[in-house]
């Protein structure tokens, strides 16, 4: 599908996002983690990756001058929740929602401190989270929706732009140098992949790294069913000494680290990049349940 008419205009009979951009002087903030993508072919691609919208809630965090909201709702969204920190995207967001009656809800404030179940709602199907973080909150966001209880959670899938390092980190194996942490848990919790990769030139302004979009698509709860925070937290410990071996980087939790690795199949002279998502989730169950006098 194209993203202009011939005669220049879009689909939407909304103006071409460049002029949105100058007419409301939507200038980036770096401060806020703001790169646009202005191609609006390019926009409903990404959003076609979170399959089929049809009659479905999308999920958006920092919609900026609305570029990627416009392609949701073109690609057949039923609804979008765009959260958006930014007030002087508020006006154009408005002339969206204008176009499209009923169908765009805007919420004015910060996406950490969002209760998405009661802005979503619960009627219909699960929604999706379809964005272009801001690169500023990327990652935080994107742990608390993993860390969301109870699980499965409130959505369906997330579709998101991550810088292509951070992207790479989320997919990444074990023995690779981009696995760690936040590729355990993403891993735990989902099934994940790179969709596509973009270059800086397709943002306005050019950020210095290339980009990638990642789909994370909730898996059931694991088995054996181990906490996302205990996880989190012997992952902390394992990778924050990542050279060492287990049995001194886990010290951190438990002042027995070989009993508490020998409980759990894993060699103390392992080291956590060796680790695979199985194994850690096997090591957090354990520790969860370890004699608390020896896990102090």
């Amino acid at each position: 599908m194209s993203g202009e008419r011939a005669d220049g205009a879009s689909p939407d009979g909304l103006p071409p996002l460049r002029e949105v951009i100058r007419a409301h002087g939507l200038a980036a903030k770096k401060s806020l983690g703001q790169n646009f993508i202005l191609d609006l072919n390019l926009t409903r691609r990404i959003a076609r990756a979170a399959g089929p919208l049809d009659g479905r809630t999308a999920v958006e965090v920092g919609p900026g001058p609305g570029g990627l909201t416009r392609a949701l709702l073109l690609e057949g969204a039923a609804r979008v929740v765009a959260v958006e920190r930014d007030e002087r995207c508020l006006p154009a967001l408005a002339e969206i929602a204008a176009r499209h009656p009923g169908r765009l809800d805007v919420h004015a404030g910060d996406a950490l401190a969002a209760d998405w179940r009661a802005l979503v709602g619960s009627s219909g199907k699960k929604p999706v989270i379809v964005a272009n973080l801001p690169y500023s909150v990327a990652t935080l966001l994107l742990v608390g929706w993993l860390e969301t209880e109870p699980w499965p959670p409130w959505f369906d899938r997330m579709v998101l732009m991550f810088q292509k390092e951070v992207a790479e980190r989320i997919v990444a194996a074990p023995g690779s140098k981009a696995y760690g942490r936040l590729g355990v848990i993403a891993q735990w919790r989902a099934s994940t992949r790179i969709v596509m990769t973009l270059k800086p030139e397709a943002f306005t302004p050019p950020p210095k790294v290339a980009s990638a979009v990642v789909e994370l698509i909730p898996r059931p709860v694991g088995n054996p069913p181990a906490s996302v925070e205990v996880l989190g937290r012997v992952t902390a410990a394992a990778f924050g000494q990542r050279r060492k071996m287990l049995r001194v980087s886990l010290r951190q939790i438990v002042p027995n680290p070989e009993e508490l690795l020998a409980a759990a199949g894993l060699r103390a002279e392992e080291r956590a990049e060796n680790l695979s998502v199985a194994e850690f989730a096997r090591l957090a169950y354990i520790f969860e349940r370890w004699p608390t006098e020896a896990a102090r």
